[in-house]
């Protein structure tokens, strides 16, 4: 019917009619570009709609990189040091008691409570001596906080063993996933010389009734050991493997300036020191645990994330404990940027594993 009409008339008044038809089928194919409807009119061929320029490929790629740098990293796993008070004397200590400083209960939950809307995963609570504060109710309660209020994947204490009893089990132990004893030795006047003798207390014997609670109140059993110049050379396979536990953490003794090296130490850890090839040659003699966790010196520096006893993150990366703002009154955000964090280097050393015992399907 168009083409008839358009026929009869003069060429450039159907001329004038047609170019005004197509450019409104033109805009109206544009209006309905983003329903990705098709539209087929034959003959008609669709322009694409110009696209705004990308930036090049390595200016790209130097914004991805600015980006990283700026972002803040997540606090994944984070070791609370919530006391430096202790009841051992251990010669290499690198967080020692320079203060009797700790948070309310209340804070200490606050501070917790930011972590976990920060990122956190996994608790890890330490000293100083953990079960010092109230007997071992102050870290149970926060055990439980942890487990039950902010529901972590994994919640854990790093303990010398001396004070923990059942009766704590009894009461804390369904909230905690992972129980790390510290033992450096399974010769007890090794142990003396270190700085763990308690009198007439054994440590190894205690070692062992520890693990036997773990497997009765179903908590995943860790065993952490620094390796030093008075137990480089001990061969440990043989109670290692009687103990099984989950995992079994081996440390390079470490000097940190303030802590257990310097003027200012309370400690005097220089000789405690191991050189790289003594640390290896150790490794190398228990290489057939499958359970063993190796860390050297420059993977302690800088991938652990550790909070001080004000909820304040400790740069390491030099050599000492250099403190941020606390948490509780900068945020995490503002305190982490000033951790030392390396968070490829805390993915790089297995900082993640399973850790929540729900996952470890363990014959306790």
């Amino acid at each position: 019917m168009y083409l008839g009409v358009l026929g009869r008339l003069p060429l450039a008044v159907a001329r004038a009619l047609l170019a005004a038809l197509r450019g409104r089928l033109d805009a109206l194919c544009w209006s309905l570009a983003p329903l990705s409807l098709p539209l087929p009119l034959p003959g008609w061929r669709r322009v694409s709609a110009p696209s705004p320029a990308a930036p090049a490929g390595p200016r790209r790629e130097r914004e991805r990189e600015r980006e990283r740098d700026d972002a803040f990293p997540t606090p994944t796993s984070v070791n609370y040091h919530f006391t430096r008070q202790c009841n051992y004397k251990c010669g290499f200590c690198f967080h020692t008691a320079k203060t009797s400083f700790v948070l309310p209960l209340e804070e200490a939950k606050r501070g917790l409570a930011m972590l976990k809307e920060a990122g956190m995963e996994k608790i890890n609570f330490s000293g100083g001596e953990p079960f010092l504060q109230d007997r071992g109710e102050f870290v149970g309660k926060l055990v439980q906080f942890c487990k039950q209020e902010l529901k972590l994947p994994s919640v854990s204490i790093v303990s010398n063993g001396s004070l923990i009893r059942e009766r704590w089990f009894k009461k804390y132990g369904e909230y905690l996933d992972i129980l790390a004893i510290s033992c450096d030795s399974f010769d007890e006047n090794v142990n003396v010389l270190i700085g763990r003798g308690q009198g007439k207390k054994n440590h190894v014997e205690n070692l062992h009734k520890l693990r036997q609670w773990c497997r009765e109140y179903a908590v995943a059993f860790k065993i952490n050991s620094v390796i030093n110049r008075f137990n480089v050379e001990e061969d440990m396979n043989e109670q290692i493997k009687a103990l099984n536990p989950v995992r079994w953490k081996v440390f390079q003794c470490l000097l940190i300036e303030g802590e257990n090296s310097g003027e200012d130490a309370l400690r005097e850890a220089e000789k405690f020191i191991i050189s790289d090839e003594d640390f290896e040659q150790f490794l190398g003699r228990h290489k057939d645990i499958s359970c063993l966790v190796p860390e050297s010196n420059q993977k302690m520096r800088d991938s652990y994330l550790i909070l001080d006893e004000y909820m304040r993150f400790l740069n390491c990366r030099n050599g000492r404990k250099e403190p941020s703002k606390s948490i509780l009154d900068v945020g995490i955000e503002a305190a982490i940027k000033f951790s030392g964090f390396d968070e490829k280097m805390f993915l790089r050393r297995g900082g993640k594993y399973v850790w929540s015992k729900a996952d470890m399907k363990l014959d306790w």
